[in-house]
């Protein structure tokens, strides 16, 4: 009887099991990973992933008015310099969730089926919890993948994408790019 209550009591306390978690990324706030491994519909290449805690359309915004665009061709193929090269940006969107299930409003349900009345959280059994990420994917003229390890690029790639990252989360007015040196 003892183990029954402790079994029961174990569950309400920690009664959402995780089934489905998004990544998080151990060492850095960025992940360079074959996209197709991180989502199974984007493409088989090298991509820079990081998570995205602002609002939808919000990269779009910030790339359309970095580059100066005017919505042309904003998440493909966009041009920018490094080192004396022109590389392409290229990005996707990409969303993860974490999944859980409730084990006690399942419990508390069951219980009252089996007693005859009606279920009170019946479709509040499994929560949800949305993720963004940006996968972003670097091209040469030579349409070679600047993120693979034997890329001359990789390193200033790598670096470019780190600085690209941290403006596009600390800057919340994306017309005072337009202030800023271009890179």
């Amino acid at each position: 009887m003892k183990n029954i209550f402790l079994i029961i009591l174990v569950l309400f306390v920690w009664g959402c099991i995780p089934v489905v978690v998004a990544p998080r990324f151990k060492r850095h706030d960025y992940k360079i990973m074959q996209a197709k491994r991180f989502q199974k519909d984007l493409p088989r290449e090298i991509a820079f992933i990081f998570k995205d805690s602002k609002e939808a359309e919000e990269f779009y915004n910030y790339i359309n008015k970095k580059y100066q665009l005017q919505h042309k061709n904003v998440g493909y193929n966009v041009p920018f310099q490094l080192q004396n090269q022109t590389l392409y940006l290229s990005y996707h969107e990409a969303q993860r969730t974490d999944k859980k299930i409730n084990v006690p409003l399942a419990a508390i349900d069951s219980k009252r089926k089996s007693n005859g009345n009606s279920a009170l959280f019946e479709g509040h059994y499994v929560s949800r919890t949305g993720h963004w990420y940006l996968v972003l994917t670097v091209y040469d003229n030579n349409i070679k993948n600047c993120l693979k390890e034997n890329h001359p690029l990789r390193a200033e790639t790598i670096a470019y994408l780190k600085a690209l990252k941290a403006e596009y989360l600390s800057t919340y007015n994306y017309e005072e790019l337009l202030f800023n040196k271009k890179s």
